[in-house]
């Protein structure tokens, strides 16, 4: 019983817990406290996993695949343990649906190069108008060189993407669905089983980009009915330069290499190559072996939370941010993307306040006050084209952040309108 209380005790979320394993918000910035509020672009990595990237490249550092030597067998043994632990945190079937990629960008551009070579004029992907650049302008140059259409879902005024034409824009000629999972500018979730149904009915695949949303506790692929998953590191408490592509066993195995070198051969000669089955045909050349046992050590670390009481912690800050800004709002316009006040979202929220620049008010909520926001179109340019915005100031939540932080975003923002206002 004692035993039992004792975890039950470790696994309670505590917010100051969690922070304090951060070691870099210590730090001060300008002489003040940071408050780091920039997490859906990256988050900060807890002391454990920057202990286990430092452990690695102290102990076995070396190359992996074929080595012979007890440094590169030690190297393999944890490149391979740590494809099983994102492979446990995706619920994947099998380990070897995943490929190691440098980021959900790079894994999107390996799909786009591997698919595209089945791809001809004719063949259609269906988008939608609130996609980060990273998975419209790798497609964008797949129609260059093959001549595919491409289609777009719009996007509703809560900033969600309209599925209520996806029957009319998924045709016997759509090859593939390639959306968002979550919003990293509206904050708004997909309901990617209705998404999935369809498309599987219609013959065509679908892909998730899932860079918002990995971060917010384990996977389910098979109930999630993706074909294709893509997240980066970085934005899961993990190192950056290392990123997860998952496929579905069958359609990796039919999909053609989008790179070449070494490392995904079974032979070569001046003629002709012949390769090895997946994951590792896709993992041309030496991989990112630290940053995936980074990424390991972060994903475990993260799977060890309360993750119940870590989305509470969360929504409840981004409830706290958006009825503070509503309130500000009532003296100077303030406008906020996404789906309104109590709705679920992602812990992110992006705003804009009437005639004051963005890059404005991050500055001066950085020099004065010590928050670190991103300001601009976030790589979504087209979506802040849609809303007519040059672009709008986000504030984004991680499992460190604190009710304090919110607090002095919020009397900061009172001092950004009184010295631009």
């Amino acid at each position: 019983m004692q035993q039992m209380m004792e975890r039950t005790s470790r696994m309670v979320f505590d917010p100051d817990r969690v922070a304090a394993q951060f070691g870099i918000l210590k730090r001060r910035v300008g002489g003040m406290p940071l408050h780091y509020l920039d997490s859906a672009a990256t988050s900060q990595m807890p002391d454990c996993v920057i202990e286990a990237v430092a452990a690695h490249d102290r102990t076995c550092r070396a190359n992996v695949k074929r080595g012979v030597h007890r440094l590169s067998e030690e190297a393999d043994e944890a490149y391979e343990n740590a494809r099983a632990e994102a492979a446990r945190y995706l619920g994947a079937a099998d380990p070897g649906e995943v490929i190691f990629t440098g980021g959900a960008t790079d894994g999107i551009n390996l799909l786009a190069n591997s698919l595209g070579q089945e791809m001809a004029q004719g063949d259609e992907i269906l988008l939608s108008q609130l996609e980060h650049h990273s998975n419209l302008v790798p497609w964008q140059m797949l129609r260059q060189r093959r001549g595919v259409t491409l289609r777009f879902l719009p996007v509703t005024p809560n900033g969600r993407i309209d599925l209520s034409g996806l029957e009319r824009l998924v045709t016997r000629n759509t090859k593939l669905v390639a959306i968002s999972h979550g919003s990293n500018v509206t904050g708004a979730l997909t309901d990617a089983g209705a998404v999935a149904a369809l498309v599987h009915d219609r013959g065509a695949r679908l892909m998730l980009d899932g860079a918002q949303t990995a971060a917010h506790g384990p996977l389910d692929m098979g109930a999630l009915g993706a074909d294709y998953y893509v997240f980066s590191g970085h934005k899961v408490y993990g190192p950056s330069g290392v990123g997860v592509l998952w496929g579905r066993k069958e359609l990796l195995e039919s999909m053609q290499p989008a790179f070449g070198g070494g490392e995904m051969i079974v032979d070569v000669t001046l003629e002709k190559s012949d390769y090895l089955p997946p994951p590792h045909r896709f993992e041309a050349g030496t991989p990112p072996i630290t940053q995936a046992v980074g990424l390991a050590a972060a994903l475990k670390w993260l799977s060890s939370q309360d993750l119940e009481g870590l989305r509470l912690h969360m929504k409840q800050l981004t409830d706290q941010l958006m009825e503070g800004l509503e309130h500000i709002g009532r003296r100077r316009k303030i406008r906020i993307l996404g789906p309104l006040w109590g709705e679920p979202r992602l812990p992110l929220v992006s705003f804009s306040v009437e005639g004051i620049h963005p890059h404005d008010i991050c500055q001066i909520m950085s020099d004065r006050h010590g928050v670190a926001l991103r300001g601009g179109h976030h790589c979504a340019k087209p979506l802040h084209d849609l809303y007519g915005l040059d672009g709008t100031c986000r504030a984004s939540l991680a499992a460190y952040t604190l009710r304090g932080d919110i607090d002095v975003l919020l009397s900061g923002m009172e001092d950004c309108i009184r010295i631009l206002g």
